[in-house]
């Protein structure tokens, strides 16, 4: 996936929860994308943080997900990479603002923290 399919899911997924783009604090995505140069360069573009979630991680995360996709979890052992991610990156006490958003070949979920940041 490019850079700018991910700017453009995170620019959808930023509008739809109706969060301004700088209480965004950093993209978050699971250690099996790491091959996905489009992450890393959308994350350098919005000038944010790239944090990378081990499998273990998103495992744990993926308990309070809130979306499953069968092919996801055959292919990774979680049913949402994304909620995932987010959840794992934001806390342990974190929530989603709601199920992931598929934006072409982008998936984008957002979590806040415990303490709602």
């Amino acid at each position: 996936m490019s850079a700018e399919e991910v700017l453009a899911a995170v620019a959808e997924a930023l509008d739809h929860f109706a969060v301004p783009r700088p209480h965004l604090d950093a993209l978050a995505t699971g250690e099996i994308k790491l091959d996905e140069g489009g992450i890393a360069e959308a994350g350098a573009r919005l000038g944010l943080p790239l944090q990378i979630i081990g499998i273990a991680e998103l495992k744990v995360a993926d308990d309070r997900a809130v979306s499953c996709s069968e092919k996801s979890l055959e292919l990774t052992g979680v049913g949402s990479v994304s909620e995932a991610a987010a959840l794992a990156a934001a806390g342990a006490d974190s929530m989603l603002l709601g199920p992931r958003l598929a934006v072409g070949p982008v998936t984008c979920a957002i979590a806040v923290s415990g303490d709602g940041k």
